[in-house]
């Protein structure tokens, strides 16, 4: 049972480029934890992918040629069915065991075990292990039939019958334990030790692998291919580095994570060469040179220190030529052709106004059970005015009516319909450039904010205002048709709409009341079902008690504030330090849990108000706690009126020791009604005064 290392190679056509990554990852995971389950990898077998265009391959360190021998104890059947009276064997047994390959020589040496309620026979074998041959066959088909392909192929192998799916056509398949081949296959293909390295750079056109080892190096030297794609990243971006700085003047590339990734999966011998457009198309503004460069060449552009787009741009190309200039001339006339049209799509969209194009609006269709993008615009206006006035005052809604009126005409414009990403962003520039302001310009561009995880809020006032209308119309148009997220399938990414809707209530802290605000949404449809607004409210508390456990605070913190619904959401992290803090502090266990049973007992009870007749207090325990209460409560409840949360949980904490005798010493369901209904009163006035922060019986273990 020799260990060695391990290495598989597939060798294909080139592979979608941003599937790439994944489907490198899954193979060789996938090889090395069924290896793994047969024993033939140890846990401490270590895997490393290797992804490029053309191969996925997996090394994988610490394997045995054959799994150990492992001993294996199958239960039979019951003891009353595989032995007569006599204690024979039944047929039924020696069939069994015939199938296991064993006779009635077996019998004897047979265990008895109980079985749940019945005793059974149990046969003890030694159960050899797989050898690397059959279990690599095993992982190599399950680790294919597993990947994560985006989209299938079908194609013929040599012998023009056999049909073959995979992501791309397979040409060849290299197998190697140590120096040996292992005897499997897949694809219709058969492992041997060769590969092909670059299809134009490598030294010879078939590479053979001596050892497992040597699979990286090989490619390296005789291939002219990084195979590792974390590896030919990092020389990626060593090579934009160095080729920006000799460019000077201290430019620097787009910082693009996705288009790095995407131009890794795209070479195999990564060479940066530095190539310049006429300046004449800086007049077009950045973002779209940008974009069009990114999405339809991938290239990197270059920002100056100022983070300002130069007429120079990178490119990462697949072969390293003594003379390259054939090749940069080849990528400048390229783009060329594109840097045109966007010019040409500005300068045309420039010739209308915006407010000439909201007519437009009336023949786009947004959704068909919602109308046209025109009828949206003034659902969003008719929030946004009231948003506006809530806010700001009249002034502030007039800002805002504008910049909703005009916030989707740039959808309508050439630019847009050639690149959708730039929507908003175009429309500020043909704000700005029909005069009509710094603050509805930027309103038109923020709106859409934040349009992702971590992204930044609109920029101002009206901005924001805006931003707040259409996330909410989006919202209770959708929730209003049951248009509802299901599992990880969000095409209208309503979540993000509910968490940018959070985020802007919370950190810009607003004014303004939840339940107002989706009464103000719904109110703009016509027959919106009842129950919508509260599958609405539900959501919006749900995302964004996700959120705040994302931030580090607590399950139980969570849970006690937003138990409690609290309308102005920019109140919650001031209600979460308050809850932290009171958690802390020795009296909280014991107040938590004694507001989880008053609780529990107001629950049951049937007439129970926050009202207390100071003279049907009988017991001492009851009288002190009043006169607890009669000072903490208002005190408590002044600070919490002022927004000081904290100090107001912290005033109550007071309360522990007499609570802690009430329940010692008075009886709360007694007998006389008055005395009852009365120590319900005084449990409902402290309940009342203990929960307005957050509802601390969350907080009981």
């Amino acid at each position: 049972m020799a260990r060695q290392n391990l290495l598989v190679e597939l060798f294909v056509e080139e592979l979608p480029p941003k599937a790439l990554k994944k489907l490198g990852e899954a193979f060789s995971k996938g090889l090395l934890d069924r290896l793994q389950a047969l024993g033939l990898a140890s846990q401490q077998s270590q895997s490393t992918a290797f992804a490029s265009p053309r191969r996925l391959a997996a090394h994988i360190t610490d394997v045995a040629s054959q799994a150990a021998d492992k001993p294996v104890s199958q239960k039979l059947m019951p003891v009353n069915v595989g032995l007569d009276a006599a204690g024979q064997p039944t047929p039924a047994l020696l069939k069994r065991l015939a199938a296991l390959g064993a006779d009635a020589s077996a019998v004897p040496g047979l265990k008895r075990a109980m079985d749940g309620k019945a005793e059974a026979l149990f046969y003890d074998s030694v159960m050899k292990g797989a050898t690397l041959a059959e279990g690599l066959q095993q992982a190599l088909s399950e680790s294919i039939a597993k990947l994560p392909i985006p989209k299938v192929m079908t194609y013929q192998l040599a012998d023009g019958w056999t049909d073959v799916k995979f992501v791309r056509p397979a040409h060849s398949l290299l197998a190697l334990h140590g120096a040996e081949v292992v005897p499997v296959q897949a694809l219709g293909l058969k492992a041997g030790n060769t590969t092909q390295g670059h299809r134009f750079e490598a030294a010879r056109p078939v590479i053979t692998l001596k050892e497992a080892d040597a699979y990286a190096s090989t490619l390296a030297k005789e291939g002219a291919v990084i195979a590792g794609f974390a590896e030919r990243r990092a020389e990626i971006e060593r090579q934009l580095a160095a080729a920006a700085v000799k460019v000077g003047q201290g430019a620097k590339p787009i910082d693009d994570d996705a288009l790095l990734d995407e131009v890794t999966a795209l070479v195999e011998r990564p060479n940066v060469l530095v190539c310049e457009f006429e300046k004449e198309f800086l007049d077009v503004p950045q973002e779209c040179l940008i974009l069009t460069m990114k999405a339809n060449q991938k290239y990197f552009p270059l920002l100056d220190a100022s983070g300002k787009l130069t007429n120079r741009f990178l490119v990462v190309s697949n072969i390293r030529p003594d003379d390259a200039s054939a090749v940069v001339q080849g990528n400048e006339r390229v783009v060329r052709p594109r840097l045109a049209d966007a010019k040409f799509f500005f300068d045309q969209d420039r010739k209308k106004s915006l407010e000439s194009r909201v007519e437009s609006l009336a023949k786009v269709v947004y959704h068909n059970k919602l109308g046209t993008q025109g009828e949206r615009v003034e659902r969003v206006r008719a929030i946004a005015k009231v948003i506006g006035a809530q806010v700001g005052g009249g002034e502030l809604a007039a800002h805002a009516d504008r910049a909703a009126q005009l916030a989707k005409a740039d959808l309508v414009t050439d630019m847009v319909g050639e690149f959708p990403e730039l929507q908003g962003i175009m429309g500020r520039y043909y704000a700005l450039h029909d005069q009509l302001g710094a603050e509805v310009a930027d309103a038109i561009e923020d709106h859409y904010k934040p349009r992702f995880a971590g992204d930044t809020l609109p920029r101002g006032a009206t901005g924001t205002v805006v931003a707040l209308a259409d996330k909410l119309e989006t919202l209770a148009g959708m929730f209003a048709i049951g248009n509802l997220p299901s599992g990880d399938k969000d095409p209208f990414a309503l979540r993000r709409h509910a968490l940018g809707v959070v985020r802007m209530l919370v950190e810009k802290d607003l004014p303004l009341e939840l339940a107002g605000l989706l009464a103000l949404a719904f109110g703009v449809f016509k027959d919106a079902p009842a129950q919508a607004q509260a599958q609405l409210t539900d959501f919006i508390y749900d995302r964004m008690a996700a959120s705040l456990r994302e931030q580090g605070y607590t399950a139980q913190e969570v849970d006690a504030v937003l138990a409690l619904r609290p309308q102005r959401l920019g109140d919650v992290p001031k209600r979460l330090a308050a809850v932290r803090a009171f958690a802390a502090l020795p009296e909280a266990p014991a107040l938590a849990s004694a507001n989880k049973r008053i609780g529990n007992i107001l629950k049951k009870a049937d007439q129970a108000d926050a009202h207390v007749n100071p003279a049907l207090l009988k017991e001492p325990a009851e009288q002190a706690l009043y006169a607890a209460m009669k000072d903490a409560a208002p005190k408590a409840a002044t600070q919490f009126q002022a927004g000081d949360y904290t100090s107001s949980l912290q005033t109550l904490a007071v309360l522990r020791a007499p609570v802690d005798a009430f329940f010692d010493g008075v009886m709360v369901n007694a007998e006389e009604a008055d005395l009852r209904l009365n120590r319900l009163g005084l449990l409902a006035t402290l309940h009342q005064a203990m929960n307005r922060v957050a509802d601390l019986s969350r907080l009981a273990t």
